[in-house]
């Protein structure tokens, strides 16, 4: 038995115990939260960039409203956009029919005083004291441009420049004191393919929208069926649909890796960017002299690696280009560069392709000399080119005419000396050399495109003016492997291939 006072101890004892109990019930939780795990942590993560990215980059993306001349209304006939033809069918009907009826109310919007906004697209700051790039098709022969930041600020704009090569475009508007935040570009020649692609433009024209995908392929090339423009699109599977061209593809750190510019069918998961590389350096031309003058050479080429005989012939050769032909009038002619030529290198720069070679002259100066490495019957050599000024639209298409008639590679042939007869025969500018006076129905050669009237210059890369130097060089020629003949066809310089087992 407890005395009085040891109960009263145990009572106070056991009371204290069941506070307690009590106090540690009401703090505890029900139950106890499962740990996230390091795969929803990193979700969870990642989502969070692409939050942040969109908040970063979309204060420098604009929404673009333009009035366009009454005379630019298209029909199906009259586009002379290549773009236009590139759009989906059921989408191109539906842009067709809107114009029809805006042809029809031509006469009554003609008398109202503001200008009809009709034509949209995107484009992205990329200096603050006011310049924009965009596409060209998106502002080409507005009457009057709006531009409308992310705020709902809205200003009027001015087209600085415009370069059909390239589709782009600058515009220029004053911020009159606001504060603009340009874009940063990124390189998009350390862009690789499978990375994340962000589009963020006006999609239908809602603005501000953001799509996220990745960087499909890139060196997309004769996705517009027009050989004297810039082809050289990175591919993305970013849902881009019309009113996105001229917004920016920015990469995971909110740089733009590109320009987008075009899509091959609405939904497809197919759209196509000018490369950053190309977009920043046509910007800065456009903003500092209105328009962009390319350096060129005049010349048409295809890769060393795609050429099974070329390979034969200099197993030595890694990769270059090989010179199919020179253009008459442009500034390869006047140089020592011939076809057949292997170029391996401009300024210390590889080339490998048609993409290749046209950036690396694109970046020089009008009149500079460059310097080619190439490869011309096994030697290395140095060829020195002075660089014009990239043709007017009518020399352009000279150009692929001329470089597509160089025909294919065969062999059968009968060749003749130059007399003053057959120079008048043949309407040939040399009275000396020697000159195809027959080619043998269904042979290799005449299947390959040579014929009557081609002078032959060189064969194997080795001068030859004479029958006797002509014979001579085929001596030592192998015809199974392939004898190269120089020629000049219509006043180009080209080369042909010809092989006796084909």
């Amino acid at each position: 038995m407890f005395q009085a006072g040891e109960k009263t101890i145990m009572k106070n004892l056991t009371s204290t115990i069941c506070l307690l109990t009590a106090a540690s019930l009401l703090t505890a939780p029900l139950s106890a939260a499962p740990k996230e795990s390091s795969s929803m942590e990193l979700v969870r993560s990642l989502n969070q960039a692409f939050i942040e990215v969109a908040e970063k980059v979309s204060p420098s993306v604009v929404y673009i409203r333009v009035a366009q001349k009454q005379n630019r209304m298209l029909t199906s006939g009259e586009e002379g956009n290549p773009l236009f033809e590139m759009l989906p069918r059921e989408f191109r009907k539906q842009l067709e029919e809107q114009f029809e009826r805006r042809r029809r109310n031509r006469n009554e919007k003609e008398g109202e005083s503001e200008p009809q906004f009709s034509g949209q697209g995107s484009g992205v700051i990329v200096r603050e004291d006011g310049y924009i790039l965009t596409n060209r098709h998106v502002v080409e022969d507005a009457e009057k441009i709006k531009v409308r930041l992310q705020d709902g600020t809205e200003f009027d704009a001015t087209v600085r420049g415009l370069d059909s090569q390239s589709d782009l475009a600058v515009l220029k508007l004053d911020p009159k004191g606001k504060k603009l935040v340009a874009a940063k570009f990124a390189d998009s020649n350390k862009t690789k393919v499978g990375e994340f692609a962000i589009a963020i433009g006006a999609p239908f024209g809602l603005d501000y929208s953001v799509t996220v995908g990745h960087v499909s392929a890139k060196g997309r090339s004769q996705i517009i069926p027009d050989p004297s423009m810039d082809q050289d699109f990175i591919q993305t599977d970013a849902n881009i649909n019309p009113g996105n061209s001229g917004g920016p593809l920015i990469n995971i750190s909110g740089e733009i890796i590109g320009i987008n510019t075009l899509i091959r069918g609405i939904g497809t998961g197919i759209g196509f960017a000018v490369p950053s590389s190309i977009a920043r350096d046509i910007s800065e031309k456009l903003i500092a002299d209105g328009k962009v003058i390319r350096a060129w050479l005049g010349v048409s080429v295809q890769p060393f690696k795609e050429n099974v005989e070329m390979k034969n012939l200099f197993p030595t050769v890694k990769d270059g280009v090989i010179v199919s032909s020179i253009m008459s009038t442009g500034p390869a002619a006047k140089s020592e560069l011939k076809a057949s030529d292997i170029i391996t290198n401009v300024e210390g720069t590889p080339v490998r392709n048609a993409l290749e070679l046209r950036a690396a002259v694109r970046a020089k100066k009008i009149g500079e000399t460059l310097t080619l490495d190439v490869v011309r019957a096994g030697k290395n050599i140095k060829v020195k080119v002075k660089t014009d000024a990239w043709p007017d639209a009518e020399a352009e298409t000279k150009l692929v005419r001329e470089s597509s008639s160089a025909g294919e590679k065969r062999m059968g042939i009968t060749v003749r000396a130059v007399t003053k007869k057959l120079a008048e025969e043949h309407n040939l500018k040399q009275t000396s050399g020697l000159v195809i006076t027959d080619v043998e129905r269904g042979s290799p050669a005449d299947r390959r495109g040579v014929k009557v009237g081609d002078v032959i210059t060189e064969v194997n890369q080795k001068p030859v003016k004479s029958l006797d130097e002509y014979r001579e060089a085929l001596k030592g020629a192998d015809p199974k492997k392939g004898v190269i003949l120089n020629l000049l066809s219509d006043g180009v310089s080209k080369f042909e291939v010809l092989k006796s087992n084909e």
